[in-house]
């Protein structure tokens, strides 16, 4: 009698609560229901049906800049629960009792998927939204949805945009994001420096990264990255592309750049040549590079200091037999997984047991499959027990909690040095290294024994 009396209510399906939130999403939110309250069990539900709907709206916002504007409802009550400074507005002491507020510092996406969080406790951001979804819960003081889109930033943070998401964090006051920045200019320098976004940051985030210390780039990939800011800032500021604006928009930033600890090939075919600097600089900085009595340089002088790479060593012991490590075209592959965010710059290998010879090596990083760096170099062994380095063109970016494969394919002297008591464990410094057997792996390498004993990194 009691389920017939009291029929037991079906739950709102998935797909009838997309529609909603979709029809909401195109302003096209006509309920056709007169109980559409029935529909939903809980209370975040029936929000999320009024995001973005008409229904019972109290306050609209015209958001957006002149000509790109989009009208928005708003229900006051459900704004304050969600915002302090929606409260302030709408019951404060100085609340402005106004039908229409316009907003048009923030896009109308980055207000919507604020609005969105606020109303059905979601987070929905994108790569094109996320630093506007940003400004706005700061404004509006929306602290989780700040925090979501933080995290959002540093999980795609790369060499592509690290300089203009530097410049972004400095701006909303996040020195965590601004440190994880730090970290990928840092490591990836001249990546980082040759990227489209470097050219769009602000003069004193320019002179920031000029001015670091620990940058890991040649001065001479600082100096053209400089030279191509300086062309972008020209046409910013609807200037010619001349020489002399060039240096115009530079302005002290240009001392920064350390040119006299270019290589001298590199100044004389680069910097020299550019005309960027005047006669008297060139010619005193020639002097700087060939006499004995150096003159006074208004540019820096010391060396960056660079970063100090660190060595992942997997084995604890080594060896040699009459019969192993021959190589003959197959690969040596191990995988391997980290806890904190790293860079890849290159392997250590072992070399050859029967005294000196070269070995031309092909090293490789991959991802699920994805080839992320690879370079073909030689390097020489003198015949000792000792790693020796091979280096990536550009040190690679590894994020936490996956694995990778390392690869290396070796031509050289038949007969090598090779790990053994190899551990699936190695702690080094702050960072936890991981490793498993490769099925890439065609040589003989494992995690107990064989080549690539050593992952060179930053961190």
């Amino acid at each position: 009698m009691a389920a017939e009396i009291f029929p037991t209510k079906k739950p709102a399906s998935a797909n009838t609560v997309q529609q909603y939130q979709q029809q909401n999403l195109n302003n096209n939110n006509t309920i056709q229901c007169c109980n559409w309250q029935g529909l939903y069990s809980t209370i975040r539900e029936r929000n999320a049906v009024m995001f973005n709907n008409e229904l019972m709206a109290d306050v609209h916002f015209v958001v957006g800049q002149s000509g790109g504007t989009q009208r928005l409802p708003g229900h006051k009550y459900v704004l304050a629960v969600g915002s302090s400074v929606f409260h302030a507005m709408f019951y404060g002491e100085l609340a402005e009792d106004k039908d229409e507020i316009r907003i048009p510092d923030v896009e109308p996406p980055a207000f919507l998927a604020m609005l969105k969080y606020i109303y059905c406790d979601e987070i929905d951001l994108s790569a094109d939204t996320v630093l506007a979804t940003l400004y706005a819960a700061k404004k509006y003081i929306v602290p989780h949805l700040a925090r979501a889109c933080v995290n959002f930033l540093e999980t795609s943070l790369s060499a592509k945009n690290a300089c203009i998401l530097l410049s972004q964090s400095c701006l909303f006051e996040e020195p965590d994001l601004t440190q994880r920045c730090w970290e990928v200019i840092d490591a990836q320098a001249e990546l980082a420096l040759k990227s489209e976004g470097f050219c769009d940051i602000d003069a004193q985030t320019l002179e920031s990264i000029l001015r670091r210390e620990t940058l890991n780039a040649k001065e001479i990939v600082v100096f053209e990255a400089a030279l191509s800011w300086a062309e972008a800032e020209c046409q910013r500021r609807e200037m010619n592309t001349t020489i002399d604006n060039k240096r115009k928009v530079l302005g002290q930033a240009v001392y920064l750049i350390r040119i006299p600890t270019m290589g001298l090939d590199d100044f004389a075919n680069g910097a020299a040549q550019s005309g960027v600097l005047t006669l008297n600089e060139t010619n005193d900085i020639f002097l700087w590079y060939t006499a004995a009595k150096k003159p006074e340089l208004q540019f820096a002088c010391q060396p960056r200091k660079g970063l100090t790479p660190q060595k992942c060593h997997r084995f604890q012991s080594c060896a040699y037999r009459s019969n192993q490590w021959r190589y003959r075209g197959r690969c040596d592959s191990i995988q391997f997984a980290v806890d904190k965010r790293v860079f890849i710059a290159g392997f250590g290998l072992y070399g050859s047991s029967c005294g000196s010879a070269e070995y031309t090596a092909k090293i490789e990083l991959k991802r699920q499959g994805v080839v992320l760096g690879t370079n073909l170099s030689k390097y020489f062994s003198d015949g000792s027990s000792n790693t020796f380095p091979v280096w990536f063109e550009y040190p690679v970016q590894i994020e936490p909690d996956t694995f990778y494969t390392a690869s290396v394919v070796l031509d050289g002297n038949e007969l090598s040095y090779f790990g053994q008591e190899g551990m699936t464990e190695v702690q080094c410094g702050k960072v936890t290294f991981q490793f498993q057997c490769s099925s890439d792996s065609t040589n003989g390498t494992g995690v107990q024994g064989g080549q690539i004993p050593e992952l060179i990194f930053y961190a």
